[in-house]
């Protein structure tokens, strides 16, 4: 027995709602089983039960044990006064009040339907070792019922990263085109040099950017110098030279600070991906775009990617890196790079800037990630392995985070299919 398990069958109501009495044979009615507490303190706050014909409002502890009171403390913690049931597996040991009155206690395993149990044990138990604990199990659930928790999983995402937006507007003074800027740079990073990028947008006021705006070589070497990648004696490419010294008039005009030099990585990337790519193709957006904020707002599906047709600048074409010629090709963003950027930056961007006008949820966030292609990796290969469908980004979206926020965490018991199995009857 898990005490999760208890806590779901006390949430739900998971047994006979009547005849039911406490260890002591007093007759028990839940008329209100209280509201969950995730935090430290009781469960469940504010429950409203009637014991012996006498009507209680307060708190509801649970455990496996009764004598896990003890073994948590909660006789030495006032937290705990008010509780009015003991809700246990296995009442093994009274519980007192500071008072001396007893806490009357729920046995609940006289009341558990074995059917429940047994799903339980399949779903957490007696599993094999698989890629998540229901992949025997999931084609059983309803397409309807799957679908609508992929639609609640894509809106928990969104809200997920919308604490890191409203933190980075605090932290900007409500400056939404510099949170545009931040987070727009970081997903240029991707994985490997997201968090360097992301911390070289904070690093200097974005007022610079806005002063470079059609200058896209001063751009292109304020970010190369504040990534760290000017600092080379050895390179005498006139390129190299020119951003350099660009870089140098920068930094003393601004008085920048150019910290996060080691951070920067090339390894086991692709050339397209190199950082030196990447940094041109963002220095080329901003300095061909005033107001990309307003821009990426209000425009349409078309004209989001039509912002985003931009290349590197002409010195990439014949480099990846600094100094040494390669092959000439156009550095140009790809489709995938872009769809990329908008579901990362644009789509919960626009999720926050419309929350904070009282509409977070419309249908044009629906449209417009229903119409991107579904993402590639480890995750969601193994969900369409054991037969999920994934048919667009909001698909995609929606299993990453079922993945990381319930799968690898065990929390079946808040998840719609773990509850849908839950209840299978036999």
């Amino acid at each position: 027995m898990r005490e999760d398990l208890l806590h779901y069958i006390w949430m739900y109501k998971k047994f006979p709602k009547l005849d039911l009495t406490t260890s002591n044979g007093e007759s028990v009615s839940i008329l209100h089983s209280g509201s969950h507490n995730k935090l430290s303190g009781p469960d469940f706050f504010n429950a409203q039960i009637r014991i012996d014909g006498q009507f209680w409002a307060g708190n509801v502890e649970i455990h496996i044990n009764s004598s896990d009171w003890f073994a948590h403390n909660h006789q030495e913690d006032r937290n705990y006064d008010n509780v009015i049931l003991h809700v246990v597996w296995n009442d093994d040991v009274s519980v007192y009040r500071p008072d001396g009155t007893n806490i009357p206690a729920l046995e609940l395993k006289n009341y558990v339907d074995s059917n429940l149990l047994g799903n339980y044990r399949n779903l957490m138990l007696t599993r094999d070792v698989g890629f998540i604990n229901c992949s025997k199990d999931i084609d059983v659930v309803s397409n309807f019922d799957f679908n609508n928790w992929l639609e609640r999983l894509f809106i928990e995402r969104l809200e997920d990263k919308s604490k890191i937006i409203f933190s980075l507007l605090k932290e900007f003074n409500n400056d939404w085109e510099k949170v545009l800027f931040v987070l727009l740079l970081k997903n240029f990073g991707s994985k490997i040099n997201g968090e360097a990028f992301f911390h070289i947008g904070k690093n200097f006021d974005f007022s610079i950017v806005r002063h470079l705006i059609e200058k896209p070589m001063e751009l292109e070497s304020l970010l190369f110098g504040m990534g760290g990648l000017l600092q080379f004696d050895n390179i005498t490419d006139s390129y190299y030279q020119e951003l350099k010294k660009s870089f140098e008039y920068l930094s003393h005009k601004y008085n920048l600070d150019n910290t996060i030099a080691s951070s920067i990585s090339f390894f086991k990337l692709r050339p397209n991906n190199f950082p030196t790519i990447r940094l041109s193709q963002f220095a080329t957006l901003y300095a061909g775009t005033n107001n990309l904020f307003n821009s990426v707002m209000y425009c349409s599906d078309d004209e989001l990617y039509n912002l985003f047709k931009i290349r590197a600048s002409t010195y990439w074409d014949s480099h990846y890196t600094f100094g040494k010629v390669s092959k000439v090709s156009s550095k140009l963003l790809s489709t995938k790079f872009v769809e990329l950027l908008i579901i990362n930056t644009i789509i919960p961007l626009r999720f926050c800037h419309q929350k904070r006008k009282g509409n977070p949820m419309n249908e044009s966030l629906f449209s417009m990630i229903h119409g991107i292609k579904e993402e590639s990796n480890n995750i969601i290969d193994n969900y369409k392995n054991i037969g999920i469908s994934v048919n667009s980004a909001r698909d995609s979206q929606s299993l990453l985070q079922l993945y990381n926020n319930y799968c690898t965490k065990n929390k079946c018991l808040q998840c719609a299919v773990g509850a849908d199995l839950l209840n299978l009857k036999p």
